[in-house]
């Protein structure tokens, strides 16, 4: 699956970051408008977002105002000199996109979980030459996410990049959207050429996680940022709560803290550190094939003589032990249970 997106090119001004903003919901020709000449004024804002057609929950919620919006997005590119990026989740919605010179597509997270629908979706785009951002599943299903990327290429669709919105969860709290960030840094392990930018906006649900949560994405090397900005976010018809003003996203992107992501004079001590890390790593998977081996002499030994493999009330103690032992050790709880539950899970397989 080859790309050869550049991000620099959809900038107004070079810059390191890519930062698409614009409202979650194109509602009037007014507040198009309003928002969209704020936001020009912003030199980091290369790309004006705005969603056309809305996939509400419930089909009494404003679903978007259609066509018409297009419209307002084709002048007010003109006006502003702003490319024009928009959601498609049918033929229908790439056709008059294209209609009306819209510069950026993105496919939204309800669509990616259907690969009958990205397939229809990337066969209406075949031999288009038009940037397509991906955004993930609402489930954390990596694999999902890249068969999307993958039919897309298969379409002929070169310019292609990955929105990182975050996850649906019950227990995601304090965000809308559970960020899970090992989903996209395992997306950039697997597909290294393939851009991703984070939607703040919807990982956090709220004004008051955004400026936090940009921060984590840029340590974590986000190759930009989409944020919904608004020009009055009470007055929004969809996500009120999680849009900002033009002049507040201005004082976020001035605040945030832009690290580079190598740097020649630190790459020899970072690398003598890595070695390290490659050593105790090597350890720790001999060690673990040594556990393993134990694992399974003991299946063998209960098999002989005719013992359950489960000792629920042993596996209880020794997991509350490690964890109490990982902590004095300054090793965060969830890591030790994940890990050692992995571990057993694997022991009683073996055994059996």
């Amino acid at each position: 699956m080859r790309n050869i997106f550049d991000l620099k090119s959809w900038f107004r001004k070079p810059d390191d970051l890519l930062i698409i903003g614009g409202p979650c919901s194109v509602e009037s020709h007014e507040q198009l408008f309003d928002t969209a000449l704020e936001l020009s004024q912003i030199s980091q804002v290369g790309i004006l977002r705005g969603g056309i057609w809305k996939p509400r929950t419930r089909p009494a919620s404003f679903e978007g105002v259609g066509e018409i919006g297009l419209q307002w997005m084709q002048e007010v590119k003109k006006q502003t000199g702003l490319l024009t990026m928009t959601e498609v989740a049918t033929p229908e919605h790439t056709d008059l996109a294209l209609k009306y010179g819209i510069d950026v597509l993105w496919i939204g997270a309800r669509t990616v979980v259907n690969p009958f629908s990205v397939q229809i979706l990337a066969d209406s785009l075949r031999g288009v030459e038009i940037p397509v951002f991906i955004k993930n599943p609402i489930a954390p299903d990596v694999k999902l996410w890249i068969g999307a990327f993958e039919r897309f290429s298969a379409a002929g669709l070169n310019y292609l990049g990955a929105i990182h919105r975050g996850f649906q969860d019950i227990n995601a709290a304090p965000y809308r959207n559970n960020p899970l960030w090992e989903i996209p840094i395992e997306l950039h392990r697997l597909c290294p050429d393939i851009p991703i930018i984070t939607d703040i906006s919807h990982i956090c649900g709220c004004r008051d996680l955004l400026k936090d949560t940009a921060q984590k994405a840029l340590d974590l090397a986000t190759d930009g940022f989409m944020i919904e900005s608004h020009c009055n976010p009470s007055k929004a018809l969809t996500d009120s709560g999680q849009q900002i003003r033009p002049d507040d996203l201005k004082n976020m992107l001035n605040s945030l803290i832009i690290k580079c992501k190598t740097d020649d004079s630190c790459e020899q001590i970072l690398q003598e550190m890595r070695n390290q890390i490659n050593k105790i790593d090597e350890d720790l998977l001999l060690l673990l094939s040594k556990r393993m081996g134990l694992s399974t002499q003991i299946g063998a030994y209960k098999k002989e003589h005719n013992l359950t493999v489960l000792q629920l009330s042993r596996w209880k103690h020794i997991l509350a032990e490690h964890i109490a032992q990982g902590k004095t050790l300054g090793l965060n709880e969830k890591l030790v249970t994940e890990i050692f539950e992995s571990i057993h899970k694997d022991s009683i397989e073996r055994q059996l």
